[in-house]
């Protein structure tokens, strides 16, 4: 089935030990299952069989609304209680559960000795990083947890619902925070990375964290939010300590020698081509080398 509704891997979320995700996944597999039976169907133009199924959709969201039952349709979303930085309150993403799933299997498989997590910027190096990655961690039983849109607080639910459980990372490298920058404040998307970091630290007590920077976006230095990402930057610098905490601020590497970020190495103004991916794995290269040794 397309969109991974009726992704084989969800069956593991069926008998998940976490009510929150087995509410998720049976409603997963409830629109699934309704979509596969509908492919089968031989309708005479592709758009007739997307209508149909739309309005399937809505009619099995309306009726499992109706009986009360436990899933997607009725399913409330963990709301941070009032006054609470909701940068640090832990939440999943209804969107990504599957792609959650892949991330807890690999965690399962054991065998990382170098992970990296965050948001797209992170899980673009399974796209536009690809070839850097291969070059320069494909011989480091290296694992990139990223998932596109996350923020502070979805990372810290995956890591509150086993996406890290029995890993023993040699170093962790991660880099997030971008995606809050809409609507926090520097200093509560400061205290979320923390809380990320504390966690890590709690899973993987023996590993080194290597914290990076938030990366600059914004075409021009004197967009708002650069002034925003310099702040939380300031203040995560302060989680260092040199020995299991190592921080990193290499954005300027990205930028021209004006504070300009230009599309030749981030068409977006956010996230890294093969250029920009190139650009962080050299940034990256000492602290990579002092735990796994020189690249051979």
């Amino acid at each position: 089935m397309k969109d991974g509704f009726c992704d084989p891997r969800l069956l593991w979320g069926v008998r998940h030990p976490q009510p929150t995700i087995r509410k998720i996944v049976v409603q997963y597999l409830r629109f699934g299952f309704l979509g596969w039976i509908l492919e089968l169907i031989p309708f005479p133009m592709p758009s007739l069989r997307t209508s149909v199924l739309t309005i399937a959709a809505v009619c099995l969201s309306l009726g499992v609304r109706a009986r009360g039952q436990d899933d997607i349709a009725n399913y409330k979303m963990p709301v941070p209680p009032p006054g609470t930085n909701p940068a640090v309150y832990a939440a999943p993403r209804l969107d990504w559960i599957v792609r959650f799933q892949h991330n807890v299997e690999r965690a399962r498989q054991g065998n990382v000795d170098l992970l990296f997590d965050g948001d797209s910027i992170t899980d673009g190096w399974q796209g536009a990083g690809k070839d850097v990655w291969a070059a320069n961690y494909g011989k480091l039983n290296a694992a990139d947890f990223g998932i596109g849109g996350d923020r502070t607080e979805h990372v810290l639910w995956r890591l509150e619902h086993g996406q890290a459980a029995g890993l023993h990372p040699k170093l962790i490298a991660l880099m997030i925070g971008t995606n809050n920058t809409g609507g926090l404040t520097d200093v509560q998307i400061a205290e979320g990375i923390t809380a990320d970091v504390r966690a890590y630290q709690k899973i993987c007590p023996d590993a080194i964290i290597l914290l990076q920077a938030v990366f600059p976006r914004a075409e021009k230095p004197t967009d708002p939010v650069r002034a925003k990402i310099k702040g939380i930057n300031t203040a995560i610098a302060k989680l260092a300590d040199g020995k299991k905490v190592i921080y990193m601020d290499f954005g300027d590497k990205f930028l021209q020698p004006d504070g300009t970020l230009t599309k030749d190495i981030m068409p977006d103004f956010l996230h890294p081509n093969a250029k920009g991916y190139q650009i962080w794995a050299d940034a990256i290269r000492p602290e990579i080398e002092k735990v796994f040794g020189p690249a051979k």
